[in-house]
């Protein structure tokens, strides 16, 4: 009889050999993976590297076509996301999985709400919400709509679901993806707090910083293949930006020589209810100009009030010197101004439709004669954009789902400069988007500016903003609290404007 292999003393899981094919790609072609209890495993990857299509397997959420997995040294199946929570696994998804309809309460316990004599215990589960939601110090009311909230709000309210299942795998997909450092920092303090406790953390990020700052080991993922695997404290940043795209990528922001011309926008005294409070500013042609600051602050506010997605009480914008009526979203594409929303999969894109349909979108009546749209034209639209931004798909017509989050990003990019916008509101752009594509999405952003683009650039990664930026505006509480010049910003000055040092 063969011998029965004993598992490693301390290993949480252990996969072995893991397979899954989808339609013409080997998404995993033979994936190992262990890690230990109490630690927290990094795993790496461009886009399309095969990491979320594992943590799908682990989670329940995909069946594997080969490959074992045993949790605690005993085999499990995880036929299903039910069979997976069975096993105390949970998951954080990058892709947010919350119900917009039910409040934040409701999401955090959804399907496992407290109940008192066989009916619903409400004050029960918002108290207990309430509890999770502070220890990651998220000042949200249970009892919101989640479709009332932030994405950086709904990000919170996910990584609570994910505590209150009391987890001994947790997975966490990009779970900073759109919170700010201080929002980061307290995350992983709890990080640290559950890996004391022995729960295992499966991490997933392309924020190399935060890697080095949290990870215990890193398992790099390469076209659904294994790369390597080694300590955190051994391991060189610039190696495993290598071992990811198999190529040099330089991760630093690409130089970028420009003019800036005359103020293209000019925004005065812009105010809504409690949320914006007569806040001015100016972008000049061929100018970036980065918004930082805390969760809530108001960075998304403006550019959805400027775009017309949002009424504002009090302000005036000005394009080109000249005031425009800005009511809708129509009205700010009139005026050469463009907007890439923080969450491109449900504002930016239709994912069901064409590279074509999704570039053509805001113009489809510019394309239309008689009510039809010339094809033709749509098409070779399309067709410049691919080639101008270099979006890597195999013809216009592949669908935007199929794309991965670099490619896709540049197609919302595409259909607004399709538009001809002088303007780019620009939220979160490189939002859970791998090095390699992340350094691309910089180089357009410059590319774009130095042909006299107005830049307003929204991010909460703060060193993507002093990157980037000619100028950088802070803001606390819906008020602009400090402007830094490119050589007068510093993570530490802005941060203490952020926080009202």
């Amino acid at each position: 009889m063969p011998t029965q292999t004993t598992p490693e003393p301390g290993l949480a899981l252990q996969m072995r050999g893991i397979r899954k094919a989808f339609p013409g790609v080997q998404a995993l072609a033979g994936v190992d993976l262990d890690v230990r209890r109490g630690e927290v495993h990094v795993l790496l990857g461009e886009n399309g590297a095969g990491k979320s299509t594992l943590m799908k397997i682990l989670s329940g959420a995909l069946p594997r076509d080969a490959g074992t997995i045993e949790i605690d040294g005993r085999a499990a199946a995880l036929a299903s996301p039910r069979e997976a929570r069975g096993a105390r696994i949970a998951i954080i998804h990058q892709e947010l999985a919350l119900v917009p309809e039910m409040t934040v309460a409701e999401n955090i316990f959804l399907g496992r709400a407290p109940t008192r004599f066989g009916f619903l215990d409400q004050p029960a589960m918002v108290r207990d919400a309430t509890t999770f939601l502070s220890r990651l110090g998220a000042n949200i009311d249970p009892n919101l709509l989640v479709a009332s909230l932030s994405i950086a709000q709904q990000q919170l309210v996910e990584i609570a679901r994910a505590l209150s299942l009391d987890a001994r795998i947790l997975i966490m997909d990009e779970p900073t993806s759109a919170l700010t450092e201080r929002e980061s920092a307290r995350l992983f303090a709890t990080i640290s707090g559950l890996t004391a406790r022995g729960t295992a953390i499966v991490y997933i990020s392309h924020r190399l910083d935060e890697i080095f700052a949290i990870g215990d080991r890193i398992t790099v993922l390469r076209d659904g293949r294994n790369v390597a695997t080694q300590e955190v404290r051994q391991a060189d940043r610039r190696a495993l930006v290598r071992l990811m795209a198999n190529r040099d990528v330089d991760e630093l922001m690409p130089p970028m020589e420009r003019t800036t011309g005359t103020p293209r926008l000019r925004v005065e005294g812009l105010s809504h209810g409690n949320r914006l409070h007569d806040v001015s500013f100016n972008v000049r042609s061929g100018e970036i100009v980065g918004f930082a600051g805390l969760l809530g602050a108001g960075r998304t506010e403006i550019a959805r009030a400027v775009f017309g997605l949002e009424p504002f009480d009090h302000g005036t914008v000005y394009v080109d010197e000249l005031p425009v009526d800005i009511r809708s979203p129509q009205d700010a594409i009139a005026a050469g101004i463009g907007f890439v929303t923080e969450d491109r999969k449900r504002e930016g894109l239709v994912l069901s439709r064409s590279v074509r349909d999704n570039v053509a979108l805001p113009i489809l009546r510019r394309l239309a004669r008689l009510g039809i749209v010339h094809r033709k034209a749509e098409t070779a639209i399309a067709q410049s954009s691919v080639r101008d931004l270099g979006i890597r798909t195999p013809s216009v017509s592949q669908l935007a789902q199929n794309l991965s989050g670099g490619n896709q990003q540049k197609i919302v990019l595409a259909k607004w400069l399709a538009t001809g916008a002088r303007i780019l509101f620009l939220d979160e752009p490189t939002r859970g988007i791998d090095v390699g594509s992340k350094q691309e999405i910089y180089a357009l952003i410059n590319e774009l500016a130095a042909s006299g683009v107005a830049i307003v650039l929204m991010s909460s990664d703060l060193p993507e903003v002093l990157g980037l930026s000619d100028r950088v505006l802070v803001m606390r509480e819906g008020r602009i609290t400090g402007e830094f010049t490119r050589a007068e910003a510093s993570a530490e000055r802005v941060m203490a404007c952020a926080v009202g040092i």
